[in-house]
């Protein structure tokens, strides 16, 4: 499996034969020029997951990518006239390249009460869990965890938790553009996560092969 970051949560996986993108949202780039994609999943509606016009453009340049996305999203994309195919719990998605499972799970609480929304998880290769906006655990040993660590609604000590708790073989950090130094956030993740996993920085945009 190669990945390549593309900033916060915008990842480019390669795997047998599936070529996929990630969340290509406003905080990532750049993305427009990949070609060759066979599918695009998205994790949830926020802008710095999606930005419907710069999705367009990539969907015109890969016409055989398959779209898919938790289902509030898919009704957020019918607004911009983007058809995309909602993902549930439980579902397979075995025509992409590689084997990608998904699950729907509520997006983690910001604040009191905000109105919440859908949030979808995959598995892509039986390796690479994403969580989306969640500490969603896969419930299986995973090699690879895609893992948020700066958000409105969460804290570090809960990813370090989160990374105890899944003890995935690599670690990768995610969702990581609201902050000014994520140099110091990796750190304190690193330090205090398990000792038997690895952590990844891909924030240079350099492919890595896993």
């Amino acid at each position: 499996m190669r990945i390549t970051k593309y900033g916060h949560s915008c990842l480019h996986i390669v795997d047998e034969q599936a070529s996929i993108l990630t969340d290509p949202g406003v905080f990532s780039g750049p993305f427009e020029q990949l070609t060759g994609l066979t599918a695009i999943l998205l994790t949830h509606q926020h802008p710095d997951h999606v930005d419907p016009e710069r999705l367009a453009a990539v969907l015109a340049t890969n016409p055989d990518a398959r779209l898919y996305a938790d289902p509030d999203t898919v009704t957020a994309l019918a607004g911009h006239d983007i058809e995309s195919t909602a993902v549930h719990t439980g579902d397979d998605l075995a025509d992409l390249g590689t084997r990608v499972e998904a699950w729907v799970v509520d997006h983690a609480i910001i604040y009191g009460d905000l109105p919440g929304i859908t949030n979808a998880c995959y598995l892509v290769g039986d390796r690479l869990f994403l969580p989306g906006d969640s500490f969603t655990l896969p419930g299986r040993d995973v090699d690879i965890l895609a893992v948020p660590v700066s958000a409105p609604w969460m804290a570090v000590k809960e990813a370090i938790d989160y990374l105890h708790e899944v003890a995935p073989a690599v670690a990768v950090p995610i969702h990581e553009k609201v902050l000014a130094n994520p140099a110091m956030v990796y750190g304190l993740i690193d330090r205090l996560g398990p000792e038997s996993t690895r952590w990844m920085d891909l924030d240079d945009g350099r492919p890595q092969d896993l």
